[in-house]
């Protein structure tokens, strides 16, 4: 046996000691406490004295009692320290010890026909498992259930049921047998719940650090998303515990929703806990009925109980346990039965019992004590005490407290309703999520600028900036909608957030991760692995991505005017020329042609390549050609003189009516196949992980991420990719560069641009889209996504997208040409390359003009020229042609000199030769 502390030994001595000063009593029970149940004894004692003190019960009898402390797990001693009650001789034996003795002593009784009240106690306050005694419908069970069954599985199944819980965990402590709940875990498996069981260990502070130390941030804020449903089947001291950790390292948010199951809570132990806890919590506890009479609260008809266990300010009386209630109205439920024995005149005196004895026989008065004490009913502390024909008490009653969601520690707590085993629940446990009014919630707000989601509209020293965009107006319509204020302030490193090595998050997720920031907003897009660390409301605006490039500029090109016409054929024209004058000048040669008299066209070569230019420009000439070859080389000229001519006219006046500038770049798929323009994203973006991973895919069908990600990723990504989205559109205007980023955006940027320099070029599916980040498992992610519905639904939200994005904006956003160029008027940029022809012919006349008087004069005056002694000689030829006909000429020598110098022969003058008259 173990030895026992000096204080414990010395407690039996005198139990025992007074019990035998009272051995004349024919009154006499027993009670095996278990060791740790220090108050049990002391609720006994006063039950005793209560009715010793009471004659009109026991009259002139008084109680007696034996009282021994037992090792609640271990039944050997259980039996024993019985077997050493009986042989004082007992009328009754009460117990209130656990399920692993109890057994034991039910066997025990049964064999002795010893009446045995039997009162279940948990260990340190910890929710009851039921025991599983033997029943049967035999008359030699002597076992009474004082404490009802336990009913923790029905009632926490009509809770959930009726809150609607999917999903959820259960949380116990080390001293609980998890098979209690058993039934209930087979019952929610049936109905396709999520259920997770966690064991909460003695050191709550470690098993929370190791939770740190071991998950990585998605695990643990899945394991958060678990933490908002929860169930809490544990002792009032460790759920306070286990509450106060859990909220100061930021695992629960104020959405969480708790249910906390132990008939031994009172009320102290309510208000703590609603003290500790965020969020909703359910608190279901064991009730018992109290007498609205005040001045009744310790009267039991005709019986009046201690103040110190019936007034409720009184502090013992404030934190007795259930088992001691029972304890009580055990002892009084007894004196009823020894009193009706007594009236009855059928009592059997005590007998004293031996258990080791293999002869020896049962108490003869078991049966009759046994059918009073079951027949009998007591109204006690806990009510109406009773045994139904099992031997069970079936009078129990839960009381069902809870508080609405809130943010606030100490909230009020209230009744929710209350639940039997005859009628069921009784009252309303809706899970009411958080209301539209939220008048007096001031979130704060966590931002990146990206225009036109969030701009500074207004930044004077001294007070807090004001922001205005298209994510800002959505913002205040959830305001004016939903009555909450807000405090917004910009990420510290201005980024959106992405995974580091450690697996924290920066920029704004990380805020909402370490929860300094109730919600974050801006041109933020909706990812998978941002979504396994923060919440988003639904998309309040599709996203693809875009890729904005400067337009081509309009050169200036002097020579405009030979644009209809490539230099190949220009040269050939040139050719042509030179190859169709050397060809008339060569048939003119082999055939001359027969001139008509007086003319003075020469068939030379410089003159032939002229008469072809003139014919190719259409300016006419005269024709000395007179042979058949040549009329037919010159007729093929000048038709193809025309048809030359015309085909210039019609192309030049459609390049100098419309300017044709095209950009080879109209898609994605023309942007990744070209290397002349680099391109490039912010690092460490959702747009580069985008397409690093749509890139490094080897089952994506699609060759154009790959070459997208082969130029993104030069260097490492840092040759090509800017670190801020208005370092890239800088990039842009001023570079040989293209800037892919949200297609939102970019079309802001380039509808606001006053040179219009800007157009874009996108993917027209949206593949996900823009949201409003949360706490993982913050309450206003229902709320908020249940308006931005309503804006899109009734067309506000289109009206914000067309303050920003209008659709007739003075830019064109998808033109690489400049619209307001299109079918203008001609300037004279277009004619600056004729003007310069022009003036190149003039300036090269004049200079010819120069050179031939130059060299005039300094060759005329020592040598005649070539055609003066040609025309010297022709002359002399002509006149002494002219001798033969002076006869017929004497009666007109005025009118033949008249003749002569018409035909040029006067010219013989200036050659010093005057003509003679014979």
């Amino acid at each position: 046996m173990e030895v026992y502390p000096l204080l414990l030994v010395l407690s039996v001595w005198w139990f025992r000691t007074w019990d035998s000063a009272n051995a004349d009593s024919i009154i006499h029970i027993g009670a095996i406490f278990d060791e740790s149940a220090k108050k049990d004894d002391e609720v006994f004692r006063t039950a005793v004295g209560d009715l010793n003190q009471n004659e009109e019960i026991l009259q002139t009898e008084k109680i007696t009692f034996s009282v021994t402390f037992v090792d609640g797990n271990n039944p050997f001693q259980a039996v024993q320290e019985a077997c050493e009650l009986m042989n004082q001789g007992i009328l009754a034996l009460v117990s209130s010890i656990g399920c692993t003795s109890a057994g034991s002593l039910q066997s025990l009784a049964d064999a002795m026909h010893i009446p045995h009240l039997f009162i279940q106690r948990a260990t340190a306050g910890t929710p009851r498992s039921g025991c599983g005694l033997t029943r049967s419908n035999r008359n030699d069970d002597y076992t009474l259930s004082v404490r009802p069954p336990v009913y923790l599985n029905d009632v926490i199944l009509r809770v959930i049921t009726e809150y609607a819980w999917q999903k959820f965990i259960i949380f116990y402590d080390s001293e609980y047998d998890i098979r209690g709940i058993q039934e209930f875990l087979d019952k929610v498996s049936q109905q396709g719940m999520d259920v997770a069981l966690q064991k909460v260990e003695n050191n709550i502070n470690k098993m929370i650090t190791t939770l740190f130390d071991t998950m990585r941030i998605e695990e643990l804020n899945r394991y958060r998303d678990t933490l908002r449903r929860a169930i809490l089947v544990m002792n009032p001291a460790t759920a306070k515990s286990f509450i106060t950790e859990v909220v100061e390292t930021n695992l629960v948010a104020f959405d969480c929703h708790w249910i906390i199951i132990n008939e031994e809570i009172n009320d102290m132990d309510v208000q703590e806990l609603v003290r500790r806890s965020i969020g909703r919590l359910t608190i279901i506890r064991q009730t018992f009925p109290v007498p609205q009479n005040i001045s009744q609260r310790c009267f039991r008809g005709n019986h009046r109980i201690s103040s110190t266990l019936c007034d409720p300010k009184d502090p013992f009386a404030q934190n007795m346990e259930i088992s001691n209630l029972y304890i009580y109205d055990t002892v009084l439920l007894l004196a009823n039965a020894f009193h009706k024995k007594l009236e009855d005149r059928k009592w059997h005196s005590m007998a004293s019992l031996s258990c080791i004895r293999k002869n020896s026989k049962p108490w003869q008065g078991g049966r009759s004590m046994l059918e009073t004490i079951k027949k009998g009913g007591v109204s006690g502390l806990t009510g109406e005490l009773e045994f139904g024909e099992n031997g069970g008490n079936p009078n129990v009653h839960f009381e069902i407290l809870g508080t609405n969601y809130g943010e606030e520690l100490g909230r009020g707590v209230r009744k929710l309703g209350c639940w039997n085993p005859v009628t069921g629940l009784n009252g309303s446990l809706t899970d009411k999520k958080l209301e539209n009014n939220m008048r007096g919630v001031v979130l704060r707000v966590v931002t990146v600028l990206e225009e036109p989601f969030v701009m500074v509209s207004e930044n004077v020293l001294g007070k807090p900036k004001k922001y205005q965009g298209f994510s800002i107006d959505v913002l205040d319509a959830l305001s004016n909608y939903l009555g909450f204020n807000y405090e917004i302030y910009v990420a510290p490193d201005h980024k959106y957030g992405s995974p580091q090595e450690d697996g924290t998050w920066n920029g704004l997720v990380g805020e909402l991760v370490f929860k300094r920031a109730d919600i974050g907003i801006s041109a933020l897009t909706i990812t998978p692995d941002r979504e396994n660390v923060v919440d988003f409301t639904t998309r309040y605006m599709d996203y693809s991505v875009g890729v904005l490039l400067r337009r081509a500029e309009k050169t200036v090109d002097m020579f405009a005017c030979l644009a209809p016409f490539d230099l190949s054929l220009w040269a050939c024209i040139a050719g042509t020329v030179l190859l169709v004058g050397l060809l008339v000048y060569l048939l003119n040669w082999l055939n001359p042609p027969r001139l008509q008299m007086g003319s003075m066209t020469s068939t030379t070569l410089y003159n032939s390549m002229w008469f072809v230019y003139g014919s190719f420009v259409q300016q006419g000439g005269e024709v000395p050609y007179t042979t058949l070859a040549t009329r037919m080389m010159m007729g093929a000229w000048w038709l193809f003189a025309l048809i030359v001519i015309s085909s210039y006219t019609a192309n030049l006046a459609a390049f100098l009516t419309i300017t044709r500038i095209e950009s080879s770049i109209q898609s994605l798929q023309d942007l990744s196949k070209q290397t002349d323009i680099p391109y490039g994203t912010v690092l460490d973006s959702a747009v580069y992980e985008h397409v690093r991973m749509k890139g490094m895919n080897p089952f994506e069908r699609d060759s154009m991420y790959s070459q997208m990600w082969r130029m993104i990723n030069r260097s490492n990504g840092s040759e090509n990719n800017v670190l801020e989205s208005q370092a890239g559109i800088q990039k842009v205007k001023y570079g040989n560069y293209a800037f892919v980023w949200d297609a939102a955006v970019l079309e802001y940027v380039a509808i606001n641009d006053p040179d219009c320099s800007f157009y874009t070029i996108g993917n027209t599916i949206a593949d996900r889209g823009y949201g409003i980040a949360l706490q993982h498992g913050s309450p206003y992610r229902d709320v908020f996504s249940q308006r931005i519905l309503e804006l899109q639904q009734n067309g506000d939200m289109d009206i914000l997208k067309h303050k920003w994005w209008p659709k007739n904006g003075q830019c064109d956003l998808y033109s690489s040409v400049d619209t307001k160029q299109k079918g203008g008027a001609l300037d004279i940029k277009s004619f600056a390359g004729v003007f310069c022809i022009l003036a190149a012919g003039i300036v090269l006349s004049c200079f010819i003009a120069m050179l031939e008087t130059w060299w005039n004069k300094r060759k005329g005056s020592r040598v005649p020229s070539k055609e003066a002694s040609s025309l010297q000689n022709e002359t002399t030829s002509e006149r002494r042609n002219a001798w033969p006909l002076r006869p017929c000429l004497k009666l007109g020598t005025n009118t033949w000199r008249s003749q002569a110098s018409s035909h040029g022969l006067q010219q013989s003058s200036q050659l010093g030769r005057p003509l003679d008259d014979p």
